[in-house]
């Protein structure tokens, strides 16, 4: 049991950073300095400010309160100590009720602040109650984690306050004030509000990336795309779309009275325990305007290098790419493929304190510590072409530019890598070859961009099968050919079945499958002299060059996804000719 004195002496958190080498001197004091004004736990200040991670706040706040760290992701709640604790005292004390044992009287609890005199006192006399009750006296044993993912934990675990479904039952029996939803501080009591506020948290919660609102003639349907397919999950009265819509365009900045052209906005929520930005869309259509809200979730948005997936052979070759001081590399692909989480991945493995980074994007989705990150902007004349030839002024070492999209930008991303500086973008192509011919429709010379490309890497996402209803097959003839397997060769693929766990979808979760080509003297060479696409293919896979196809089957015989899932996104046509 924890024997641990709240009122002992304890490492400063600020002091336990820097002496771990994760926060400088002028950082800590950035940070106290912000906290003077804000009033809030200096560990909330660093992550604010991108100084820390979470990870790195929860094992900094353990060693300064000699309390054992809690990683909360993977929490399973446990319904009899969420009883135990109400959900309006974990709120104000920031604690979350882990686990209890009756018949011990073992009750774990976990805080962003166990030494809060305040808490120790809020849940004492909440516990001696329950004790009372024929059990055991029940004795608290603390951890610690980060204020926001207790905040996360309290949210997803504790009944809603948001029910959709009640909030429904209480606008059809009522009657809506559009006028009160028009003002910029519309009162969070308002059945509008909370009802746009239970879709957007309900959305975030099951993982969606983008909520369509889409209006026909005689209702409302609502779709989430999670895992990159589209589910409806609500079917609303076409009443209520007037005001749900006012209210979107209202905390996105749009103007309300405009309903005939398309608008932009961007909303930044505090959810699930962390801020959510989204870019939203108004589109005029037949039935009324169309509604989509992408889902920009920091937290899920920067992936560390090694967790994409890649094989080790794959990995290796890119960090060599990456080694190169100057010249492109392209991340290639159909939108919502994951080429932004690959090249923030990246810009994240080269961040540090000896390189200046910036960025062009439209817009920015991720903000990114150490990094000069730009939006692009039409009104001011701020395009690809011409923010390329204004970063050139700002001493880069690394230049993203969010996307090639014409000969301008192409022509100005190949000046950049030219004059010693390594460039990142997207193109939108199917595969990482055909990123030449692309080059080459762009107006850039083939001999210039040759020289100057690090590397083309095309990527597609595929969900990932349920590991819990997963379903073992032998596969067929056709599937054999499509997986290449010999004919001795017995192998178990595995298909979609459906359960609680996964929504009864079969899938859970993505992940990518990629094609990594690196520009060598031999490729750069044939590009030179004009060889045609099925040459510069032989010479690829003669240095190992690993397709989509060939990359997707190798994580259908992991057991990962299915072989459909994987030809739904990829082209297998060519193996069906073999």
């Amino acid at each position: 049991m924890n024997t641990h004195n709240p009122s002992s002496h304890h490492q400063r958190i600020g002091e336990v950073l820097v002496a771990r080498g994760q926060i400088n001197d002028d950082q800590l004091h950035i940070a106290l300095q912000k906290q003077k004004s804000d009033h809030k736990p200096l560990g909330e200040e660093l992550l604010e400010l991108h100084f820390i991670t979470e990870n790195d706040m929860r094992e900094a706040v353990s060693e300064a309160a000699g309390y054992k760290p809690l990683d909360l992701s993977g929490l399973v709640a446990n319904p009899a100590a969420l009883a135990l604790i109400p959900k309006s005292v974990a709120l104000k004390h920031i604690l979350f009720p882990v686990s209890y044992d009756p018949q011990a009287g073992y009750l774990e609890l976990v805080a962003a602040n166990p030494d809060d005199i305040m808490a120790r006192d809020a849940i004492t006399p909440l516990l001696f109650n329950a004790g009372q009750q024929g059990g055991p006296r029940i004795i608290p044993e603390w951890r610690v984690a980060s204020s926001a993912e207790v905040l996360t934990a309290i949210d997803k675990f504790y009944n809603r306050e948001l029910s959709i479904d009640g909030i429904l039952f209480e606008l059809e029996s009522g009657e809506l004030d559009l006028n009160a939803l028009t003002q910029a501080g519309a009162s969070y009591s308002h059945p509008i509000v909370r009802l746009t506020d239970a879709l957007i948290a309900d959305a975030v919660s099951r993982g969606a990336s983008d909520i369509h609102f889409e209006p026909e003639e005689q209702f409302l349907r609502i779709r989430y795309r999670i895992d990159g397919v589209l589910r409806p999950v609500r079917s609303l009265a076409k009443l209520n779309w007037t005001a749900i819509l006012v209210r979107l365009k209202v905390i996105s900045g749009m103007n309300i009275a405009e309903t005939r052209a398309p608008q932009d906005g961007r909303i930044s929520l505090s959810l699930l325990g962390r801020q959510i930005d989204f870019r939203s869309a108004s589109h005029p259509t037949i039935h009324g305007e169309n509604f989509v809200l992408r889902i920009l979730d920091r937290k899920r948005g920067i992936v560390s290098l090694d967790k994409l997936g890649m094989t080790d052979t794959s990995l290796a070759l890119l960090k060599r790419m990456l080694e190169r001081p100057e010249g492109i590399l392209l991340v290639t692909g159909p939108t919502g493929s994951g080429k932004t989480t690959t090249l923030y991945s990246i810009l994240s493995h080269l961040n540090r304190d000896d390189v200046n980074i910036m960025t062009l994007e439209d817009p920015v989705e991720y903000p990114m510590p150490l990094t000069r990150q730009t939006s692009i902007a039409e009104t001011v004349k701020l395009d690809f072409s011409n923010g390329i030839r204004s970063l050139m002024r700002q001493d880069p070492d690394i230049i993203l530019v969010g996307e090639i999209r014409d000969h301008d930008t192409a022509e100005m991303a190949l000046r950049a890598a030219m004059t010693g500086h390594q460039v990142f973008s997207t193109l939108h192509t199917n595969s990482a070859i055909g990123s030449v011919s692309r080059l080459h429709d762009l107006g850039i010379v083939d001999e210039m961009f040759a020289a100057n490309m690090i590397g083309i890497i095309a990527q597609r996402l595929v969900r990932k099968l349920c590991p819990n209803c997963k379903t073992g097959y032998s596969p067929d003839a056709l599937e054999r050919k499509l997986m290449g397997l010999n004919p001795e060769e017995q192998i178990t693929l595995y298909r979609p079945a459906g359960c609680p766990n996964c929504d009864h979808m079969g899938f859970k979760g993505r992940l990518a499958i990629m094609e990594i080509l690196r520009f060598d003297h031999g490729l750069v060479e044939l590009i030179t002299i004009h060889a045609g696409l099925k040459k510069i293919t032989d010479y690829a896979h003669k240095q190992h060059f690993v397709s989509l196809a060939e990359d997707g089957v190798r994580r259908v015989r992991e057991g990962l996804t299915s072989l459909a899932e994987v030809r739904r996104v990829v082209d297998f046509s060519e193996r069906m000719t073999e």
